[in-house]
């Protein structure tokens, strides 16, 4: 358990960051993350500390903050919130919970290393906050499955619990709670990272008594008493990841749902993390997919041997396998067509998609777009149009400018 007394630091950031339970929209606006780090630029270069904002001289000093993102009034408005943080922090360590600030020595190292700037400000959490820095494997996948599939998520649980390998997971319906109970069940010990109603969890009977002996930890970045919402569900899975030394991806749906974009998003940007899928059959078109974009094949043998050794012979072969490939391409004759040519779309289109509603989880003008992805601004168009016809995409104002950003309605609907 860790001490209910808040380090000034952490104090200073829950003010300018935390909702304190009430609608995001009401004045003054918490900071979001993008918003705290140039706050946090702005400490450095002048040689300060977040407790330091809590000094009475603080108002005068931020009154020399020149950047236009960053509105001078509404950050002593946050700042002057004393009473709420009281009161909340006071409800929240009533409940068991304990929070960590990026500033604060328990806070996750990994979360750090590997997410930098998109390490979340602040963390909420209940149970051994030492699991955090243990590693393991994330196991995640969609939230309507068939027996077969939990079967076999719960067979690679207890093999982790066997071998002392932690399970990190997303805490939802389906593969998620799966993976998590089934380690649990068998002595294990897993951290649920949740993108919602952390206080609910913390109470509910199917965890309390793994909290209680120390071996399941609950951490989520958003309020502890928020509901479900698409962005934190999205948001919330580079932390999953962050969180463990592998990633196992059971199945997912191509193209939708948080496990699909959570998994491409791994892929991508969180090259530290090595990313297998479930590739025994019946194969998911998603997890084809994810296949083809680099994710590995996960050991079908998995029970039988050292699983953290095969994994890691699996990323050497895979490593071996994709450098051969690349010394030999050179040699080949341009004008041979390669034997998978079938297997390519006739559209490629329906292959581009599912990577730009990856971009666009936050609003994107197109030539910003047509740069990241190394496509010409017109095969760009095209596309945005298509994916505004087929409601995936909406159009946005972005600084005056068209831009463009997933459909959450949309998204909502394929939430999985």
């Amino acid at each position: 358990m860790l001490n209910h007394v808040l380090p000034p630091d952490t104090q200073a950031i829950l003010l300018l960051c935390a909702s304190f339970g009430q609608n995001r929209q009401i004045e003054p606006l918490p900071l979001t993350l993008g918003e705290y780090n140039l706050l946090t630029d702005w400490l450095r270069e002048n040689h300060r500390r977040p407790a330091d904002l809590l000094e009475i001289t603080a108002k005068a000093e931020l009154q020399k903050i020149t950047n236009n993102k960053l509105n001078p009034d509404r950050l002593v408005g946050l700042l002057q919130r004393g009473a709420m943080l009281s009161l909340a922090v006071e409800k929240w360590t009533s409940r068991g919970l304990w929070i960590l600030g990026r500033s604060d020595a328990k806070y996750p190292k990994r979360f750090k290393q590997i997410l930098k700037h998109s390490a979340p400000a602040i963390i909420y959490g209940v149970g051994n906050a030492e699991l955090l820095s243990l590693g393991g494997l994330a196991v995640v996948g969609s939230r309507d499955v068939d027996e077969d599939i939990i079967h076999y998520t719960r067979r690679v649980a207890q093999t982790c619990s066997q071998q002392s390998i932690q399970v990190i997971s997303g805490g939802a319906r389906g593969i998620d709670q799966e993976s998590m109970l089934g380690i649990l069940d068998h002595g294990g010990t897993s951290v649920g990272v949740l993108a919602d109603s952390l206080t609910k969890a913390a109470v509910n009977s199917k965890y309390r008594s793994s909290i209680q002996e120390g071996r399941l930890t609950l951490i989520s970045s958003y309020d502890p008493d928020a509901g479900f919402n698409t962005g934190n569900a999205m948001g919330r899975n580079k932390y999953i990841y962050s969180l463990a030394d592998y990633a196992l991806v059971v199945n997912s749906t191509f193209g939708k749902g948080g496990t699909w974009f959570g998994a491409v998003e791994a892929l991508s940007k969180l090259k530290e993390i090595s990313v297998f899928v479930k590739m025994s059959s019946p194969v998911p078109e998603g997890n084809q997919q994810l296949y083809n974009q680099g994710a590995k094949p996960f050991p079908s043998e998995f029970e039988n041997s050292n699983l953290r050794q095969m994994l890691t012979k699996n990323i050497a072969d895979f490593e071996l396998v994709k450098n051969e490939v690349m010394t030999k391409q050179p040699e080949q004759n341009v004008n041979t067509i390669p034997q998978d040519l079938t297997t390519i779309p006739k559209d490629i289109y329906n292959v581009v998609l599912p990577v730009i509603l990856n971009h666009l989880q936050q609003p994107q003008d197109a030539k910003s777009l047509a740069d990241s992805l190394q496509v010409r601004k017109v095969q760009m168009d095209d596309w945005l149009i298509r994916a505004i016809n087929e409601g995936k995409i909406i159009k946005t104002k972005m600084e005056k400018r068209v831009a463009y950003v997933v459909n959450q309605a949309d998204t909502q609907l394929s939430l999985l």
